[in-house]
């Protein structure tokens, strides 16, 4: 990665890294692009300590203090953990922490615990016209299509259903899903190089079809809770449509605002 030199405009090192030169923006912000670009290419893996502010600033050809605010803002991001007295690392799925990121059903009482999950069905299909949209595919692109029964303490909780991209998920069998005992996004990060990094996600209330009811082992029409959510990697790429049916009788969706 070239460095910013003083006769180098920031804008020209961004545009010399290949990504589109801003008009403007901070020199901070410049430089997170710089990292994120070396965090996207895997310079430093997940779980690894990326270089300490000084040698970045030495880097970069800029302050210690840009540096560090950078990397405030890709903290804030989860993109990198700093560890007190021990340096910056980046972040992982595999981090106990990391796994209650994206979920967000809790129970009413008790400790949140991860579920256990049941593998219904898991197949290559050809991507609905919805599914493409979402995931920025062509209609008809091959996606691996993922149906699970999700329990905390045997009580069956959540349905979900997954699309992935086809070509990036290449290789991902339910056999390979059924022996991986950590969290998919933990699976998806170590051996299928694709690090989820943010998410949008709808909520609504539905009713439980029949279908989805027998697996969850209530009534049909018991009220649930319906989250559909696009999970985004590096680049704002869409790499995962996922649409979870909740059983809120004795958890609830919890979301901390700030």
């Amino acid at each position: 990665m070239n460095p910013v030199t003083p006769n180098q405009t920031t804008s020209d090192a961004i545009g010399a890294a290949g990504a589109p030169s801003p008009t403007f923006s901070p020199l901070y912000q410049q430089i997170k692009g710089l990292i994120t670009q070396s965090l996207q290419s895997g310079e430093w893996k997940p779980g690894e300590m990326i270089p300490s502010e000084v040698e970045l600033a030495n880097r970069f050809k800029v302050s210690q203090g840009t540096v560090r605010k950078a990397i405030d803002e890709l903290a804030a991001e989860n993109l990198v953990m700093r560890r007190q007295g021990k340096g910056t690392f980046v972040s992982t799925h595999h981090e106990a922490r990391a796994h209650f990121r994206f979920l967000r059903l809790v129970p009413d009482e008790g400790v949140p615990h991860y579920p256990e999950s049941r593998f219904i069905e898991v197949k290559r299909l050809r991507a609905p016209a919805e599914v493409a949209r979402l995931l920025d595919l062509k209609s008809g692109d091959a996606v691996v299509y993922i149906k699970r029964v999700q329990s905390f303490d045997n009580v069956p909780t959540i349905v979900e259903e997954l699309w992935l991209p086809g070509v990036i998920f290449k290789g991902l069998t339910a056999e390979r899903l059924n022996e991986y005992k950590g969290p998919m996004y933990g699976l998806f990060e170590s051996e299928f190089g694709t690090r989820m990094i943010r998410a949008e996600e709808k909520i609504r209330a539905v009713c439980a079809e029949e279908g989805d009811a027998a697996l969850l082992k209530v009534a049909a029409g018991t009220p649930l809770l319906c989250a559909e959510r696009v999970s985004f990697t590096y680049g704002d790429k869409p790499v995962e449509l996922r649409r979870g049916l909740y059983l809120t009788e004795r958890h609830h969706y919890q979301n901390d605002l700030s």
